[in-house]
């Protein structure tokens, strides 16, 4: 996948409500919430999603997507 804005992550239907693994995420320095990253893998089950991204994805940041109103 490519780089988005977390706006952008949690406004696709796949990720709303879900984990997701964010390969090179970017944080905001005032707030210290996410800004950017890829999606490298998403799943509702968070060990799950921590078994695969241990496997294949080092320095993912593993973070909730809170859905946001259209």
């Amino acid at each position: 996948m490519e780089r988005m804005s977390w706006e952008e992550i949690c406004r696709r239907p796949e990720c709303r409500g879900r984990w997701v693994a964010l390969q090179g995420c970017r944080y905001d320095e005032q707030t210290g919430k996410a800004a950017e990253g890829q999606v490298v893998d998403v799943d509702d089950d968070l060990a799950a999603l921590c078994g695969r991204v241990r496997d294949q994805w080092k320095n993912c940041a593993i973070l909730y997507v809170t859905p946001v109103p259209n």
